[in-house]
């Protein structure tokens, strides 16, 4: 009876997808939603039946085959979901509808049959379908979360880029502009991100502008000057610019020595002293 219950579902495909459709309701920004737009519908219903055609599969007991469908639906809808923003409450939910709509359709099929039916059939359909959906569920989350981890790496590195962009001036000489209010967070980043950055790109003398910075603490001070040290046990030189009077005195308070590092009052004027010498070498 499997692979008749089988057929019956692959020929009410489509219907089953219009009776999960139907149960939406008004989600404000949500694919999900009733007023959701023509496209999204499309999306929805080629995806629903997918969803369909994969929990169809577990009833053929075919074990490899129903672990391929279920990768591969998981990977396009966790695709789909996560480009979309939706979050994973609202994909659990739309899956728990379906999996509504489609045992109302081996309801109709055992009405259908009538006394041809076991009620062991019936207990071991609804194991396997049930199965079918807790698994597709857990795939699903897996790769839904394999996914924005990676978006958050992403957005990470470029929320790091943009902290603390270096400007390469040649193939080895590179400027760090630090711009707005700085805090101990910040800061960390920072110094977290700057010496990996300049050996990737192979910065051999970094120009720390500080012009853009009107005001840092002891600890934020304390940070920059790691950040220099860091810099000197990588081999790569660093100037700094633009110290305003207040971080000067910051500085000597804390007792940071930076005498064996070049300082300047502005980066034009540090550019101007450097340069040539820089060329030559």
């Amino acid at each position: 009876m499997n692979c008749e219950l089988y057929e019956f579902l692959l020929e009410q495909i489509d219907a089953i997808t219009e009776e999960w459709l139907l149960d939406r309701e008004d989600k404000e920004g949500s694919i999900y939603s009733k007023d959701a737009s023509g496209g999204s519908v499309q999306m929805l219903r080629e995806q629903n039946r997918l969803t369909n055609l994969t929990v169809a599969s577990s009833l053929l007991l075919e074990v490899e085959m129903f672990e391929e469908n279920k990768k591969n639906w998981a990977l396009v809808v966790a695709e789909s979901r996560v480009n979309s923003r939706t979050p994973i409450y609202e994909v659990l939910e739309a899956l728990s509808k379906a999996r509504q709509a489609f045992w109302k359709f081996v309801e109709r099929f055992v009405e259908k049959e009538g006394e041809r039916i076991l009620r062991s059939d019936i207990m071991n359909w609804g194991i396997a379908i049930h199965k079918a959906f807790d698994e597709m569920m857990v795939e699903f989350s897996n790769r839904y979360d394999e996914l924005m981890n990676k978006r958050l790496v992403a957005q990470q590195s470029l929320i790091e880029e943009l902290n603390a962009p270096i400007i390469k001036l040649d193939s080895s000489i590179g400027i760090l502009p630090i711009i707005g209010d700085i805090d101990t967070t910040r800061v960390q980043s920072i110094v977290d991100y700057v010496p990996n950055r300049c050996v990737e790109i192979d910065v051999t003398h970094l120009f720390i502008d500080l012009s853009g910075v009107s005001m840092i603490d002891t600890m934020v001070a304390n940070h920059i000057y790691q950040l220099m040290a860091v810099l000197d046990l990588l081999g790569i030189k660093a100037t700094m610019t633009g110290i305003h009077p207040v971080i000067a005195q910051t500085s000597v308070q804390l007792g940071l020595d930076f005498s064996k590092i070049q300082t300047y009052s502005s980066l034009q004027l540090a550019l101007k002293k450097n340069f040539r010498s820089l060329a030559i070498n």
